[in-house]
This record gives structure tokens, sequence and C-alpha cells, in this order.
């Protein structure tokens, strides 16, 4: 088994049997969750010994934050190079992500809904590069460090999470799951309608209503 992880996301000294110890532990760990996956059934599904998964992760802690650590940086990595860079819609990048997404998602997913201290830090991690990307892409609107890009950051975090926890639940109404590599793009496109929808309403007569009243309540709770 290959690691689902693009070149780009992976250093130099991520060894293929490293990678492929990773990527078993993230199947593991989505299905049966941090405490009941065992070391033991992730070198199986690795096909390697269990001396090798302790000689490079110790223990299934430090096999849990190599996978944390990996999600993150597939994510967070990715999407900052391409806001940097330009490139967030060229096919190659959308279309590596799309295709290595799904693993990765269903162990946040679980991560997440287990509700460790671990999924907490991975949500911040999230939020951080939710942040990054709103300041650089509208950074007079989104100020840097700003209370608002902050609180658009936790949202945005927030609201991208819940389509991966209740996937389960989309794929119901989507009759296809939307984590599966082939139907990977359903909830980036669904989202994009969205906003795109939702943009429009808040520059409507209703929107600036509702803005300018929300605004006034939170500006004079008392009145």
């Amino acid at each position: 088994m290959g690691s689902i992880l693009s070149p780009d996301d992976r250093p130099a000294t991520d060894l293929t049997a490293r990678a492929r110890i990773r990527d078993a532990a993230l199947a593991q760990f989505a299905e049966h969750g941090t405490k009941g996956a065992t070391l033991r059934g992730i070198a199986d599904a690795a096909g390697v010994s269990l001396g090798l998964v302790q000689h490079h992760f110790r223990s299934k802690e430090g096999l849990r934050a190599a996978c944390d650590d990996a999600v993150v940086e597939a994510f967070r990595g990715r999407l900052t190079r391409g806001t940097a860079e330009g490139t967030l819609g060229e096919p190659g990048l959308l279309g590596d992500l799309f295709a290595t997404s799904g693993p990765l998602l269903r162990y946040l997913a679980r991560a997440l809904v287990d509700g460790s201290s671990t999924a907490a830090a991975m949500f911040d991690e999230l939020a951080a590069g939710a942040e990054d990307f709103l300041s650089r892409t509208w950074p007079d609107r989104y100020p840097p460090d700003s209370p608002r890009v902050r609180d658009a950051a936790s949202v945005m975090a927030a609201m991208h999470s819940g389509t991966i926890v209740l996937h389960g639940y989309l794929a119901r109404r989507f009759g296809d799951d939307p984590l599966d590599r082939e139907h990977a793009t359903r909830i980036g496109l669904a989202m994009l309608d969205v906003y795109a929808s939702v943009g429009e309403f808040a520059v409507s007569p209703t929107g600036d209503q509702i803005r300018e009243t929300a605004t006034r309540l939170r500006d004079h709770p008392d009145t």
C-alpha cells in the first residue's frame, strides 16, 4: 500500500515503511477509535511487525500524534501553499487533494467525534489555517489577528468539519458516500453553491437588515 499523502506532503525522512504504518493507523483509528485500535492490529494492516511499529512510533499515542500531524499538514499545508502561490483552483492541486482526502477525512471525523484533547488541537490548527486563508485573501475585511477574522475562521472550520463528522447522514441523502474517492467533489461543489447563494443573500436588503439588527443586539444587549 502506498502512502495516501502526496510526495509534496511527505518529508524526505518519511520512509516507505513508516508511511505505510501511518496510513494503516489512519484507517484503524477511523474505524475503531483511539481506544479500540491496537498496535498489533495496525501492524497487521500495514503488513509489518509489531516491533517495526514500535521502532518508528514507540507507542499508540506516538502513532496517533503522527496521524494528527499528517492530517493537519495535508490540508492546512496544501491550502496555505495553494493560496500563497495562486494555485488553489488548479486541476493538479485539487485532483490530488480529492484523490487522497478520503482516509484523512475519515480519521478527522472520528477524532472530532471522540472529542479528545488531540481533536481540539487539530480543530485549532484547522481554524488557524482558515484564519490565514481569510487574512491573505481579504486583508482589509479580515485584518490579521483581529476578532473578526478569528470568529469567521472558527465558524468556517466548524462548518466544514460538520460536513465531515456528518458524512454518514450526507451519504444517506446523496445516495453515495462523499468521502469515497469517486464522490469526493460533491461536498465541495455543494459548499461553493451555498456560499454563492448566501453571498447574494448577505448583500440583499433582508441580509443587510439582519446584519444591522444582529450588530445592534451585540453592541446593546440590554435594549
